[in-house]
Formats: structure tokens, C-alpha cells, sequence
């Protein structure tokens, strides 16, 4: 009995000492938990701490301050994953350029830590550059099923589809790749399956729109799925990084349905005329929109175009166009249909010089001759910069008696990429604590940040980065805290990355100026020209109008010569600066134009 009340009484002065634990002030806490610290051989679990939380490293290696090129790396201890790798296409100060792509350079140095290549849809400026990463580094590529049919169709033009590491995914899929976990989130854009992406790891949630805007009523019925994005607004994001295309547009981004509706009106004006339409080879909508009102006419749809080809293929095959049996024919049988009962549907929207509207415009298409009253609607708005293009081919058209039908005349196209309100919604209901526009010019870039602040988000928690900024990003705060290789690399051809600054000066000097040639043969014993000076002009005068201005270039190339091979023996580099710095002030003296001069000593 004395046993059993001592057992009591243990129990509860053990009662007491918990209770008066609990009462414990943090201060007493603590202090009790140092000494206990102190008696503790330092195995116990609860003792140990956690590894503090790094920020996460966001770097844009392309896609800010320009249109395309679009790349993003997040980095996270020794983990990496990539999202996107476009493309963009060559402007006035490139020219015989092909395209260009990003630098990468930062990408390759650090092959050990990356783990995957997310893509969040199918266009060239997010999945343009991936045969050029894959030649130097075969990284597993995550995409949605349209995305990756046309990432394979690509590979299989650079022999590097039966070694890529191709993965399907859908909106929903979570894919965990070392420090990250990244979950897809279906958006509307101009074509299918686009995602955004909810980017975790140990430094908090980043949401990743890619290109999208807010459709209520998608030609596929697939709305946005802004219940999923106002979800990840409650949980809680630290950074979120959106598309600001059209971040100086007010109001909303129309539906692509008005564009159906326009077709509808225009394909019944065009009576027993041919219809031919010019949009992008990617908006695949737009080509279902026309393919059906085709079909509701009775008329057949023959395609044009390499890239239009190849979609619309890949499209059928997957299941993203729906398309009749014996709607599209093949477009050497047109001859076979009269006008009235076709519809051809070509690329060349852009009034590129090798598209298929352009040859068709200039009488060089080998299938496609304009008949008077033809009906040709251009559905795409010209891109900044190719406003000229696009209205040298409309005046041609005009020329050979087209009607030409464009967007500034009939609601015959709509943008893919979310306007000021759009915008504005997304920031409310995704609630970020930092942001950080992406996709655009600087611009763009600006009038979103302004927008975001316009929304609540504090100036000190937006940041308008640049490519190759290394954005640091943790609860306490963001920083840039450096900077990566973050250029461009031209493709010339065949070649990638060996046409730099020289030689796009070169060419820029040929095609402003011309070029003067002076070839001479010398005896390299005695220095007696035994040939020339012979001069040739190319880009610079007509020669047989300017016979004397080249009599004149010979003499004083003889004189430079003979003057200088006496001072100079055997130097020919500089007889050659001689020459080229004489014949060049007077050339500028007597026509006030600087033609690249470069002359050619050969001895004998």
C-alpha cells in the first residue's frame, strides 16, 4: 500500500513540473533549453537544426528587352530546370542572318545541375533554339502533346529526334526534378495546349505564365484555369513572372471567335471569287475557324507553305484539327476546282521574302496565280518592324486585281497575349510578393511593373531585370545580385555562332557604300608591278558611267605603290594600309561616300 501511494505521488510532483514547465516564460524557456543543450551528447534529433532556406536564383538568359528568344533558368542549391528556349528572327542590323538564339554559355557550364527543359507552348520564339541546345547537351525536354509533336518534327530536321529524351505531360501533372517541383497550368493562348507554371521549392511558390491570355469563350472550349491560379494565390506565391506583350494595350483581348464571325461575313462577299488566307502556320484555332467555314460553303482547302504544311499535318494527327474527309486537297490539284470552290490557306502574313504569300504576290509561286477578284485576307497584324514588308505584298496583290482584305479594315485577327485588365486580374487573384515582368521590350517591361504597382505589390518588390540578371528571390527579399553570359548567337546557314560583330559591320558597310577591289601583281624581288592596278567596283559606281573616277583610282594606286615599296621592301601589310587609307580619303574627297577599299597584293 505504501509502494502504491509512493508510485502517486511520483506522478503527480511529475504533473506539477510539466504544468510548471508550460508557465515558463520564452526567456526561462530558452535558458532551460541551453542548459539542457549543454547535459545533451548532441545524437538527439530535436537538437539539430535545419539547413537555413537559400533563395532561389531566377536568370533570364533571353526574352527581356526584345520580342523572342525566350529562356529562363531557376536554380536552387545544385539543381536547375529551364523554361523555354525560343528563337528570334534577324532585323535591319543583321542582315543575312537566318535567326538568331540565345547564348549558351551559362546553360553548358553548368550541364551538371540541370535537370530538365520545361516548354509552355509551341511557337518558335519559346521552342525555336532547342536543336541548337540539344547538338551541345541532350537534356530531357517536359512538353505538352501539340508542344512536343512540333519540338519532334524540328529534331527530325537536325537528325536528333531518336536521341531525345522527349516527355509528355498535361495541365495537372506535377514533375519533380531535384530541388523543384513544377506543376502545369492549362492558359489560352493563340495555340493549344499552353501552360503556365507553378514552380516550388525550398525558398517559396513561383508562378511562370509563359505566353496566355483570358479567352471565356476558346474556339477548344478549354477556358483558363484561373480557379488553379487564385488556389496558388491563397497558398501563398513569392514570385511571379508574366507575359507583358501587350502590357501597353488597354481593356481585354478579344475572343478568337470574332475572327470566326468575320470569316463567316467576308467568305459570303466573296461570292464565286477564290478566297486565300495569310495567317501564322501555328494558330492552329484560327486554321480550324477557317477549315469550317470552308466546309460550310462547299469549297475545298488546299494548304500552302512548308511551316503550314507541317502544322496542319501534326495537328491532324494529334487530334487538334478536326477536318472532314476530302475538305483539304493537295494544292497541286487546285487546277481542278474552280474558284469558287476553294479556299487556299498559305503562310507569308509577315510579307516574309520566301513565303508563300510573297511569291504568289511577285507571279513566282508555282501553283498559285492571283485571278482579278480573288479575296485575299491577311489574318495576323504585322510584327514591329514588318510593316513595310506586309504592305509591299498587299500593293501587289492590288495590282494584279485582288481584293485584300487586313486586319485594320474587318476584325480578321485577334491577339494570343493578355491587355492591361487581363493583366491586372491575374495580379489580383495570384497575389505575389514579388514580380517580375517578362516577354517584352523594355517598353512592355515598364508599363507592366507600373501595373503591378498600380495593384499594390510595393516598387521595392518589382524588378525589370535584363538578360542575364541573376535574380535572387527569398521571403526577406529580392535582389540582382549579378550577372551571366547572356548575348546572342547568330545562324548564318550552317554555321551558329561564327558571324559576329565584324562581320555584320562588313556587311552592313558593303550594303550602305559598295566595295572597291584593286588587284596587283609584283615581282618580289625587285617590287616592279607586273600586272595591274586593276580596279573592280561592286555596289560602289556603274563602271563603264565612271571611267575617268577609276583611271583616276589606278594612277593613284600606282603612285601609292611605287612611293611606298622603296620605304616599306617586302612589307606588304603596309603597302596595303597605304593603299587602302589613300585611295579611301580621295574616294570621300571626290564623292563624299566611303566604299569598303580592299586591296590584293600578289608576288611573284
Amino acid at each position: 500500500m505504501a509502494k502504491s501511494n509512493a508510485k502517486k505521488d511520483v506522478k503527480k510532483d511529475a504533473v506539477k513540473n510539466i504544468k510548471k514547465t508550460q508557465k515558463q516564460s520564452p526567456a526561462s524557456k530558452n535558458k532551460t533549453a541551453h542548459q539542457n543543450k549543454k547535459t545533451n551528447t548532441g545524437k538527439s534529433k530535436n537538437t539539430q537544426k535545419k539547413p537555413p532556406v537559400k533563395p532561389v536564383r531566377i536568370i533570364p538568359l533571353g526574352g527581356l528587352g526584345e520580342i523572342g528568344k525566350n529562356i529562363t533558368v531557376y536554380e536552387y542549391n545544385d539543381s536547375m530546370i529551364l523554361v523555354d528556349c525560343g528563337m528570334s528572327f534577324p532585323d535591319e542590323e543583321t542582315p543575312g542572318i537566318d535567326i538568331v538564339i540565345p547564348d549558351f554559355a551559362h546553360v553548358l557550364a553548368n550541364k551538371d545541375k540541370i535537370k530538365g527543359l520545361f516548354i509552355t507552348h509551341g511557337h518558335e520564339d519559346h521552342i525555336g533554339a532547342i536543336p541548337y541546345l540539344l547538338k551541345n547537351f541532350n537534356i530531357p525536354i517536359y512538353a505538352t502533346k501539340l508542344t512536343l509533336g512540333l519540338i519532334e518534327s524540328k529534331l527530325k530536321e537536325h537528325r536528333l529526334a531518336d536521341s531525345a529524351k522527349l516527355n509528355v505531360v498535361k495541365p495537372g501533372d506535377i514533375i519533380r526534378l531535384g530541388a523543384f517541383s513544377v506543376e502545369l497550368i492549362h492558359v489560352n493562348h493563340s495555340i493549344p495546349d499552353s501552360v503556365a507554371m507553378a514552380i516550388r521549392c525550398p525558398a517559396g511558390l513561383c508562378v511562370h505564365t509563359g505566353d496566355f491570355k483570358i479567352d471565356t469563350s476558346p474556339i477548344d472550349d478549354r477556358v483558363i484555369d484561373i480557379a488553379r491560379f487564385a488556389e496558388l494565390g491563397r497558398e501563398g506565391v513569392l514570385a511571379y513572372l508574366a507575359d507583358s506583350t501587350n502590357a501597353e494595350r488597354a481593356g481585354y483581348t478579344s475572343s478568337e471567335r470574332i475572327v470566326g464571325e468575320s470569316f463567316s461575313n467576308l467568305f459570303k462577299k466573296a461570292g464565286k471569287n477564290r478566297i486565300i488566307v495569310a495567317t501564322f502556320s501555328s494558330n492552329i484555332h484560327r486554321i480550324q475557324q477557317i477549315i469550317d467555314e470552308a466546309t460550310n460553303c462547299g469549297r475545298k482547302v488546299a494548304v500552302s507553305g512548308r511551316s503550314m504544311i507541317n502544322v496542319v499535318n501534326i495537328a491532324s494527327e494529334l487530334g487538334y484539327l478536326n477536318v472532314k474527309d476530302g475538305v483539304i486537297i493537295d494544292i497541286e490539284s487546285i487546277k481542278k476546282y474552280t474558284p469558287e470552290q476553294l479556299v487556299i490557306v498559305t503562310t507569308g502574313s509577315q510579307g516574309e521574302p520566301m513565303s508563300a504569300l510573297h511569291r504568289i504576290a511577285a507571279g513566282e509561286h508555282r501553283n498559285v496565280e492571283i485571278i482579278p477578284g480573288d479575296m485575299i485576307i491577311i489574318s495576323a497584324t504585322p510584327i514591329p518592324g514588318n510593316e513595310k514588308l506586309v504592305g509591299k505584298v498587299i500593293n501587289e496583290l492590288m495590282k494584279r486585281g485582288a481584293n485584300v482584305v487586313y486586319e485594320k479594315m474587318y476584325d480578321v485577327h485577334v491577339s494570343g497575349h493578355a491587355c492591361q485588365e487581363e493583366l491586372k486580374l491575374m495580379l489580383s487573384i495570384v497575389k505575389p510578393k514579388y514580380f517580375i515582368p517578362l516577354h517584352g521590350e523594355q517598353k512592355h517591361l515598364t508599363k507592366h511593373a507600373l501595373l503591378a504597382q498600380s495593384m499594390g505589390i510595393p516598387k521595392e518588390n518589382v524588378v525589370i531585370a535584363q538578360n542575364g540578371s541573376v535574380i535572387e528571390v527569398a521571403p526577406k527579399g529580392i535582389k540582382t545580385a549579378e550577372h551571366v553570359p547572356a548575348g546572342r548567337v547568330l545562324v548564318d546557314g550552317l554555321g551558329v555562332g561564327d558571324v559576329g560583330s565584324i562581320v555584320l559591320r562588313d556587311r552592313l558597310h558593303l550594303s550602305e557604300h559598295g566595295i572597291i577591289v584593286i588587284v596587283i601583281t609584283m615581282d618580289s624581288a625587285t617590287g616592279e608591278i607586273l600586272s595591274g592596278p586593276d580596279v573592280v567596283s561592286r555596289g560602289f559606281v556603274y563602271v563603264k558611267e565612271s571611267e575617268e573616277l577609276m583611271s583616276e583610282i589606278t594612277e593613284m594606286a600606282y603612285d601609292i605603290i611605287d612611293r611606298c615599296y622603296y620605304k616599306n621592301r617586302g612589307d606588304w601589310n603596309s603597302i596595303k594600309i597605304k593603299l587602302r587609307d589613300g585611295v579611301s580619303k580621295f574616294l570621300y574627297d571626290r564623292t563624299r561616300r566611303c566604299p569598303m577599299i580592299l586591296p590584293i597584293i600578289m608576288e611573284v
